[in-house]
């Protein structure tokens, strides 16, 4: 019916002088149902600009302008009284005499024949009429333009970037065919660490591993002395999403998903990648004991949208919690239930049993969907997994058996503080450990944390691995893994695989990243020396072939940013010296902050 113009449709539509959004378009008529409305009379000639006339012995400059058409007249300097009116294709101006209490006045009469001029007759106050001629004074109208034009110059602090904040590329990253030579390769497979070997990424995927590797159009890549090793996965993360990561108002929010909410502009990202992240599992919060759902999503930066982030067939998560957060220990006036440890226990018994009634009221007259539900029948049928914020031992004992008596297993406890003193229990359930590496007596339920944890769990047979939780800590989990080789001798290859393969296989993602094999996703980092040496640097961080972290290039981007930052300062004082609003110093601070964060 409407939309668009063609032939049948309601004729709906506007007339205009020029493309619609440009600056000095002007809106001529607006026909509704085929009914025409006249904005402004397209057929009238623009009058509008500075003129100068010689009438009776004097000059007069006069000045016409708007829709509504005002005129501001003046002899040499004195400025007179003035009226207007246009009608049609006729121009009538009223000038008062220089005399105050002259009540007498000059009428001028032109047909408009031209845009640049109006010739017509003038009524003199002694009541003759003489012919006059009003030209409009082309060269002030272009400098008055001018002057507009050169005010409404702003300056250009930086080019546009993907995304266009700090340490934004200048265009979208792409994938390329690179060959890593002279490598010391970290597999996390059979064959383990590969000293001088080569490996060849091409198509998003590894292509090759072996030596004196050649192929046609590769860009080579001389990693001599240095080591190649699959990208970091950070298994708990809260990077990279807005707005908050916690729907706190219910014992219960199955229904929300943290894909709903991912924020691809966020600099941690680029700051992961730096310290060699390449995929993160961004978990709902700890405030309930039922959370949101999560995203896993490869750390593509510099133009990707989140649809572009988030795993393709991406396996479901959602957040568990237990303790002091659920039942809110430290809250002044906690009103929610839970407010005990049995609570919790019991919300879970509750919501897993709505669950089966809802799946038994399938095809029953008055069904109603339920999203919450749909989401715990699918943790229920095992085809969502559960990853638990969990710290006590005993808590973490009563949500295996809970989960056991309604027929599914927990994948995966998260901080897992006390794993040490129940290994063996969580092998017997199928249950991995992802824990941190050495925190411990931040609030009271984690006082018998100990930094042997990881390898003790692993040690049982847990799959385990450690991870950040914080922005912070994600840029340099490398280290955090380097830990587990101090406290409990874990071998480099076993404490490398915690940061890398092992999240992977609790991520159920262990198919397509997590180790350097051929056909795997080229998720891989360029270390300078081994990566789990407190010198080590990561120099290269490339996704799906496609490189996101280059080091020479992170140079560039801190100098480039160092300068843009001495701009916007020096245009803060040239503001505050030209005694400029406090809006406009306000808004140079904010673009101050937005290249220093």
């Amino acid at each position: 019916m409407v939309g668009t113009l063609q032939k049948g449709k309601v004729a709906n539509f506007i007339m205009t002088s020029g493309p619609l959004f440009e600056k000095d378009t002007k809106i001529y008529e607006n026909w509704v149902q085929g009914s025409k409305h006249v904005i402004k009379d397209r057929h009238r000639k623009d009058i509008d600009g500075s003129y100068t006339a010689l009438i009776a012995g004097d000059t007069y400059k006069m000045d016409i302008s708007g829709d509504a058409k005002k005129v501001s007249i003046k002899i040499d300097s004195t400025k007179l009284g003035g009226k207007i009116a246009y009608d049609g294709n006729w121009i009538t101006i009223t000038a008062s005499q220089k005399n105050a209490d002259d009540k007498t006045f000059t009428r001028m009469i032109s047909k408009v024949s031209k845009e640049d001029r109006l010739t017509g007759t003038a009524y003199l106050a002694n009541g003759n009429e003489i012919s006059f001629t009003a030209t409009k004074d082309v060269e002030k109208e272009k400098d008055e333009k001018e002057k507009d034009e050169k005010k409404k110059e702003t300056k250009t602090l930086g080019p546009l970037t993907f995304p266009n904040v700090s340490y934004g590329s200048a265009t979208k990253p792409q994938e390329e065919t690179i060959l890593y030579r002279n490598a010391t390769v970290w597999t996390n497979e059979k064959d383990g660490i590969l000293e001088n070997t080569d490996v060849l990424v091409k198509n998003g995927k590894i292509s090759k591993i072996g030596k004196n590797l050649s192929a046609s159009n590769a860009r080579v890549i001389d990693a001599t002395g240095k080591h190649l090793t699959s990208g970091i996965i950070d298994e708990h993360s809260h990077i990279a999403i807005d707005n908050g990561v916690n729907e706190a108002g219910h014992n219960s929010t199955a229904e929300v998903t943290i894909e709903d909410v991912v924020d691809h502009e966020d600099v941690n990202i680029y700051r992961d990648l730096a310290g060699g992240v390449t995929t993160s599992q961004l978990l709902h919060g700890s405030a309930n004991p039922i959370g949101g759902r999560s995203a896993i999503i490869k750390l593509k930066w510099g133009g990707y949208s989140p649809e572009e982030m988030i795993y393709s067939d991406s396996p479901k998560f959602i957040k568990f919690a237990l303790g002091e957060n659920v039942k809110q220990s430290r809250y002044q006036n906690g009103v929610r239930f839970p407010q005990t440890r049995m609570g919790v226990e019991q919300v879970f018994e509750d919501y897993f049993t709505r669950a089966r009634e809802y799946a038994d009221s399938k095809g029953k007259k008055n069904f109603r969907y339920d999203e919450e539900m749909e989401v715990i029948l699918e943790i229920l049928e095992s085809e969502r997994f559960v990853s638990c914020h969990s710290y006590v031992q005993t808590e973490i004992n009563m949500l295996m058996k809970v989960a056991e008596k309604h027929g599914f297993r927990i994948n995966t406890f998260t901080h897992i503080l006390e794993g040490y003193k129940m290994a063996d229990k969580m092998k017997e359930h199928g249950v991995g450990g992802s824990t941190f590496s050495d925190w411990w007596a931040y609030k009271y339920e984690v006082n018998d944390a100990i930094p042997y944890n990881a390898a003790i769990m692993h040690s049982q047979g847990v799959v385990t691995a450690i991870n950040s939780d914080d922005a912070e800590m994600s840029r340099r989990l490398n280290q955090e893994a380097a830990k587990a080789v101090k406290y409990g001798n874990v071998s480099e290859e076993d404490a490398w695989k915690f940061v890398t393969l092992n999240p992977a296989k609790l991520l159920h993602i262990d198919d397509r990243t997590g180790s350097i094999k051929t056909g795997k996703d080229a998720d891989l980092v360029l270390w300078s020396d081994n990566p789990l040496s407190v010198t080590a640097t990561a120099e290269v961080t490339m996704i799906d072939g496609i490189v996101f972290f280059d080091k020479e290039r992170d140079l560039r981007f801190r100098e480039s940013i160092k300068e843009e930052r001495q701009q916007l300062i020096n245009e803060m004082i040239a503001a505050k010296n030209k005694g400029s609003k406090h809006k406009s110093q306000n808004n140079l601070l904010k673009l101050f902050m937005s290249v220093t964060r």
